[in-house]
């Protein structure tokens, strides 16, 4: 048996943190990294996955920057091959790239909502198929949903909910496909409403009301979900699958 700190270790293992430009993508990079993985960052302004390479790097450990739209399932690939060709493997892909809006929606176009699901859910799922093709047992997959697809917090978010509750049947499904089969673990975390790039476009009427919400009587602030993640990425998960974890401050309480 594995002691239980060192079953939280990620020392000697290849991370892809897709979104890595900004927000929690950030954060994520940099808790990966602390826990002693080797960090590929995806995302498509690469001026700013610079900056984040900079913080991996600074934990002692490597990092990789690659410019990619997950959007597009060929970028997909390559931003694995990338991983594959720089560090020879990849343990860890958090599908943390995403987009949040608020549109009523008798006034939300197509465009609007396809975007939306385009980078929330579709990919999500080309990244987790490019990353299973290469990815060996032990592997965890780490979807970011959001407590949205559980709850509504009185928002106008069609396209955002429907993406990450869309997210969660992603993350079941590919569970019982790939857990037995191939041996990696798929799971996601689903974060209440956070500090970040995407909650700075909402005005401080919205952020009272989705605090109001939550038991712990405010946002979460940088890092609370760093917990979460390193135990889905590490074997201190080891039988845990098609799981979603709320990091909300209680806001499913209500």
């Amino acid at each position: 048996m594995i002691p239980v700190l060192d079953s939280f270790r990620l020392c000697g293992r290849v991370a892809i943190v897709t979104g890595a430009s900004s927000g929690l993508g950030v954060q994520f990079a940099q808790a990966l990294a602390q826990a002693g993985a080797d960090v590929v960052l995806g995302a498509r302004r690469e001026d700013r996955l610079t900056q984040t390479r900079t913080l991996v790097e600074a934990e002692g450990r490597r990092g990789l920057a690659v410019r990619a739209d997950v959007t597009n399932p060929e970028d997909c690939t390559a931003l694995a091959s990338a991983a594959m060709s720089e560090f020879g493997r990849v343990d860890v892909l958090v599908n943390n790239a995403g987009i949040g809006t608020a549109v009523p929606a008798l006034k939300e176009t197509p465009d609007q909502f396809r975007s939306v699901v385009d980078l929330n859910l579709n990919a999500s799922y080309w990244m987790a198929q490019a990353c299973a093709r290469v990815m060996q047992p032990g592997s965890s997959i780490i979807n970011i949903s959001s407590v949205l697809a559980l709850t509504s917090m009185g928002l106008p978010q069609a396209a955002y909910t429907a993406s990450k509750a869309g997210v969660i049947g992603l993350t079941r499904d590919l569970a019982q496909q790939w857990t037995g089969r191939k041996g990696i673990r798929v799971n996601a975390i689903a974060p209440g409403h956070f500090e970040s790039e995407m909650s700075d476009q909402f005005d401080e009427r919205v952020h009272a009301a989705v605090t109001a919400r939550a038991a712990a009587g405010r946002l979460g602030e940088p890092g609370e979900l760093n917990g979460a993640l390193i135990f889905l990425a590490s074997p201190a998960s080891s039988y845990v699958t098609g799981i979603v974890l709320p990091v909300d401050g209680g806001a499913l309480l209500t």
